[in-house]
């Protein structure tokens, strides 16, 4: 019957497809053969979800299982979500059109904070009480992990259980315990005591914060004894003996991301100082050629895909990068697959590895270079020069590439007007090199797409304590760009300050700020990270009917000794190493990649983490 109901609106809503299921290579189990069905939510559309490595990931570790079943659920989009609302519609899974209500357990994703409206939406429209402390047994447990699950504290209301760290651990305890407490019959209050027993499970109803007369946070305290007073995340240790999905779904539509993606390793240690997932990620753990080749030669048989990305924070890093991708292009070669490389590190050796990713298909070459002057990429501790951008794109134009991408921030601590003329400066000698290229040698049609993003100050960092600009300082400095970067042969594009505001406010913010985003939804906000959707008057009227300044934790700088919204999370790294790299920030000291030996960052504390390194 459902189904049906659903069938009747497909002709009525953009992209139907997004709804379809029934795609090559998706799981279908019957729901009677297993004790857990858990409903993987993605709170953005279809062809963003279906982008996203880690949800494949989880996909398929749940559905290895014999005795429990994982089903996908996305956001709809709004006129999807207003005909389900007006015909009665529950949300629904995509592989059997269950309602997602009646699942055991919902996993929900962070991965940006201006998805967090959406997962409000989510849970009103699978009529799932918004309120932990609302649900009963009739409804899933929900639990909600990524990297912003590093400061869950604006969600805590509306989450039952956060797991902090690698998913590929905990996901398969939760559903263990959940299983183990429904078969036992117990309280929903006992499951949530045992997952948060759990390591790298946080359970907020757990827990109580109280505030300072100034509004800092005072003390953070469990309110039951056995209950962890510190949630230390999970790590996945050896990922080349990690589950990975050897088949993947095939989408009936076009996805953001639509080619195969293998995580060639995870983490990295050089050290950014704005980069959140360079340290809650920590330590490198790489996959060995020989899994990547069997891998990569799996998935293309089973999905026919003619794209393959090696995919990592810093894949110029893979040891054996080089010597892979001649091994990929050697064995696909009949079959025209391509290989394509995500942003580049410039003090890679890449040069020869670029040489064989042409070999099928020319991409553009992303080089994400953060500040324009040498003085502040020293602050961020990029560690890669004017010099290394110069040779890289001298060699790329050689090689015949014209498409090139630059990655910028501002708004970065210590900034100057000068730093943001050193983006139009670098720019235009990229031109100029370009032009300095044989004719004879150089591809017709030089392209060069330069960005800039507002620098938003995330959670463990050595910049989480540091204020971020104003909207009105962002919106001068936007001004100063868009002048001096008239430049032919460059197109620049920014990022709305607005939204980087609210970013901040969600990365930085405690309980308090739940009330605004749960008044927000109500008000009519979601999908705030497109564009169209975005309604920033909506926001600040849900501040105030709140009575919360969001200046407090996006523009103000914080003590040393101020105890931080995330404190009681162990990421790893410490907060003692984060400071000491502040400092250095501050007088533009560089700290060297911990591959060249150990900056005591922490993670020696954590058995076999830094192994080989």
């Amino acid at each position: 019957m459902l189904s049906k109901k659903i069938d009747a609106l497909l002709d009525r809503v953009q992209k139907p497809a997004r709804y379809m299921g029934g795609e090559m290579n998706c799981v279908l189990k019957d729901p009677a053969s297993v004790a857990i069905r858990y409903a993987f939510a993605f709170p953005d559309v279809y062809e963003v979800g279906m982008s996203h490595l880690g949800s494949r990931i989880l996909y398929d570790i749940i559905n290895k299982r014999d005795d429990a079943l994982c089903e996908r659920v996305f956001m709809p989009w709004v006129d999807m979500a207003d005909l389900m609302r007006a015909e009665d519609v529950p949300l629904f899974s995509i592989e059997t059109r269950s309602p997602v209500g009646g699942f055991d357990m919902l996993g929900i994703t962070l991965q940006y904070e201006m998805s967090y409206t959406n997962i409000l939406e989510i849970l009103d429209l699978a009529h799932i009480p918004l309120h932990s402390e609302d649900r009963t047994w009739d409804d899933p447990i929900v639990i909600a992990g990524g990297p912003c699950a590093f400061n869950p504290e604006p969600l805590y209301h509306f989450i039952d259980a956060f797991s902090i760290g690698d998913g590929e651990i905990s996901t398969l305890e939760t559903i263990d315990v959940v299983k183990q407490c429904k078969q036992e019959g117990v309280s929903r209050k006992e499951c949530l005591r045992r997952l948060a027993k759990l390591r790298g499970v946080y359970v907020p109803s757990l827990y109580e914060a109280s505030y300072n007369e100034d509004g800092t946070l005072k003390a953070f305290e469990p309110i039951e004894e056995g209950v962890p007073r510190t949630v230390v995340k999970n790590m996945v240790a050896d990922l080349d003996h990690a589950e990975y999905p050897e088949s993947i779904i095939v989408p009936f539509m076009e996805i953001v991301h639509d080619r195969i993606n293998i995580e060639v390793l995870r983490g990295c240690t050089r050290g950014c100082r704005f980069c959140q997932a360079g340290m809650i990620y920590r330590p490198v753990r790489e996959r060995s050629m020989e899994r990547i080749l069997d891998l990569a030669k799996k998935l293309v048989d089973e999905t026919g895909y003619e794209e393959i990305t090696l995919s990592s924070l810093s894949t110029g890093d893979y040891s054996c990068l080089p010597q892979l991708a001649h091994e990929l292009m050697e064995r696909f070669a009949e079959k025209r697959v391509a290989l394509s490389l995500p942003s580049l590190r410039l003090d890679s050796e890449l040069k020869e590895t670029l040489e064989e990713t042409q070999k099928v298909k020319k991409t553009s070459l992303t080089y994400a270079m953060e500040a324009g002057t040498q003085r502040l990429r020293d602050v961020i501790n990029k560690g890669i020069t004017e010099e290394d951008l110069m040779s890289s794109v001298s060699d790329a134009f050689a090689g015949g590439w014209s498409s090139i991408k630059l990655y910028f921030m501002f708004g970065l601590p210590t900034e100057t007007y000068e730093d943001l003329d050193g983006i139009a400066d670098l720019a235009s000698k990229v031109v100029r090199k370009y032009f300095e290229t044989p004719k004879n040698i150089r591809a017709r049609g030089l392209r060069v797409n330069c960005s800039a993003s507002c620098f938003v100050p995330k959670p463990f960092t050595p910049f989480q304590w540091e204020p971020q600009d104003t909207i009105e300082e962002f919106t001068e400095k936007q001004k100063h760009l868009c002048r001096v970067m008239r430049i032919k042969g460059v197109e620049f594009n920014w990022h709305e300050p607005h939204v980087s505001f609210l970013e901040a406010v969600f990365a930085r913010g405690d309980r308090r700020v739940a009330d605004v985003l749960e008044q927000a939804w109500k008000l009519g906000c979601r999908f705030d990270g497109w564009t169209d959707q975005f309604s920033f008057d909506n926001w600040m009227k849900a501040f105030e009917l709140c009575g919360v300044d969001p200046a407090f934790y996006a523009n103000r700088r914080r003590e040393k000794d101020e105890l931080l919204p995330w404190a009681f999370i162990d990421a790893g790294v410490t907060q003692q190493y984060l400071w000491r790299e502040r400092e250095r920030a501050v007088a533009a000291q560089t700290t060297p990649d911990c591959r060249k030996g150990c900056q005591g960052c922490g993670l020696k504390r954590f058995e076999g983490a830094c192994e080989g390194r």
